[in-house]
């Protein structure tokens, strides 16, 4: 059995460097590209993405007993690098233990990854395993890179402010959606297994709408969310939004995965970058910051 083991794994995307770096970092994207085949299942138990946060998932594969993965974030670089841990266990013994570096870099029309994973197998070879998976993992990651939108605004306000503005069953409808849009809410409850059934009511009276499932809500840190075509209408994508403190101000990264190539390239098409920004926006000069 070797003792260690340094492997290289590289894979381009047809996405913005910030896009890829999501698809990387997010729970909610992780767990949509996790599972390396068919068949596979990946169960978050835990997912904290941030400086010392603890990430934990169970891998069932058919006939196979299931793998037990945690993972510590040692170093987290927006954009440009990511540094952690892996721990693989199975029935309770330890398998591997790994140091696992990714960097990100803007390259041709689109991004670009390296993994370098440093290798301790304690039970058995794991490298041809770990090729295996990291191959299918950062093929499923470039796909879901490619459907993945992501829109940050820095807000000139602290973060508890911006946060309560987010989460109070008051004040979201009031600067949510476009210039020029309003919000007529059926029902609100802003918490983890929690919804938001509305309709969002365009310049020229158009109704569009909207019911958003909420995953999970994470004190002053983090919310995740489903986002449907009406009340338990078709899902157009799965979203998240992040809030970090940078020097007094807050810096709010939103991000969304949509379901297929077709329905990212279409909300691309009518604007929807430039109308998330406008909300955004809005969300800003409702806590002061203009």
């Amino acid at each position: 059995m070797d003792r260690f083991a340094t492997l290289t794994f590289e894979r381009q995307a047809a996405a913005p460097v910030d896009a890829l770096w999501q698809a990387w970092t997010s729970p909610t994207a992780r767990a949509i590209w996790a599972p390396p085949a068919p068949g596979v299942t990946v169960e978050f138990l835990e997912a904290d993405s941030q400086v010392g946060g603890r990430e934990v998932s169970i891998c069932r594969a058919p006939g196979h007993p299931d793998i037990r993965a945690e993972c510590i974030w040692l170093h987290l670089e927006t954009d440009r690098r990511s540094v952690g841990t892996e721990v693989l266990s199975s029935d309770g013994a330890a398998l591997s233990a790994a140091l696992v570096t990714a960097d990100f870099e803007t390259r041709g029309d689109g991004s670009h990854i390296t993994v370098t994973v440093q290798l301790s197998p304690l039970a058995q070879d794991m490298a041809e395993g770990y090729r295996q998976g990291f191959a299918a993992g950062l093929e499923n990651l470039a796909g879901v890179a490619a459907r993945t939108m992501v829109l940050r605004r820095v807000i000139d306000a602290p973060r508890d402010v911006v946060w309560g503005a987010w989460v109070n069953a008051e004040t979201l409808p009031q600067w949510w959606g476009p210039e020029g849009f309003s919000c007529r809410t059926d029902r609100i409850d802003l918490r983890s297994g929690g919804e938001w059934v509305f309709d969002m009511i365009g310049p020229d009276g158009t109704v569009y709408p909207n019911h958003h499932h909420y995953i999970e809500v994470r004190e002053q840190a983090r919310l995740s969310y489903t986002l449907l075509a009406g009340e338990n209408g078709p899902k157009h994508a799965d979203a998240w939004a992040t809030f970090e403190e940078s020097g007094g101000a807050t810096v709010v990264t939103l991000g969304m995965v949509f379901n297929t190539a077709a329905e990212f390239a279409a909300a691309k098409g009518f604007g929807a970058q430039e109308l998330g920004m406008q909300t955004l926006g809005k969300l800003a000069r409702f806590v002061g910051d203009r």
